[in-house]
């Protein structure tokens, strides 16, 4: 069997440089649309939750957080139900690009897909939900310790 790894490795890194090269003129790199597109999605998230739903660690998220910040995209506060929590909110400008970047997106997937049949598209975006599904319960298992 081939290493399906290798695929989705060598995909997702042409993806990143494709986001590099659309993304630039904005000012941002092929990794940070996954920050704003969140942040948009829920206005006030956490750094911890959003930590969690983009599998980054919290450092790299507060550095990405602090960037995204310097430019005018994103402001944080704490939050008033948990003082030792940051709550990450929108800006105008980041609202802005938020559906430029879902354009951007769906333009890589459409040329990905291009050549599927529909039942093809449908067949093969369930079977990668699976491996992410997959994927994430065994990173959980292993940071508790558990192994299967």
């Amino acid at each position: 069997m081939k290493p399906l790894m290798k695929y989705i490795g060598r995909t997702e890194r042409c993806g990143v440089l494709y986001r590099d090269e659309m993304l630039s003129q904005y000012g941002l790199n092929g990794h940070q649309h996954t920050y704003i597109i969140n942040i948009c999605q829920n206005p006030g998230i956490s750094q911890d939750h959003l930590s969690k739903i983009i599998f980054v660690n919290k450092s790299n998220v507060a550095r990405q957080l602090s960037l995204l910040e310097t430019n005018g995209l994103v402001t944080r506060k704490t939050s008033e139900s948990n003082r030792r929590q940051m709550e990450v909110y929108p800006t105008e400008k980041c609202l802005t690009l938020y559906p430029i970047i879902l354009s951007i997106l769906g333009d890589w997937n459409k040329y990905l897909l291009d050549e599927f049949t529909a039942e093809e598209k449908q067949m093969l975006l369930d079977m990668m939900e699976k491996v992410m599904l997959r994927a994430s319960i065994k990173l959980e298992d292993t940071a508790k310790g558990e192994s299967k």
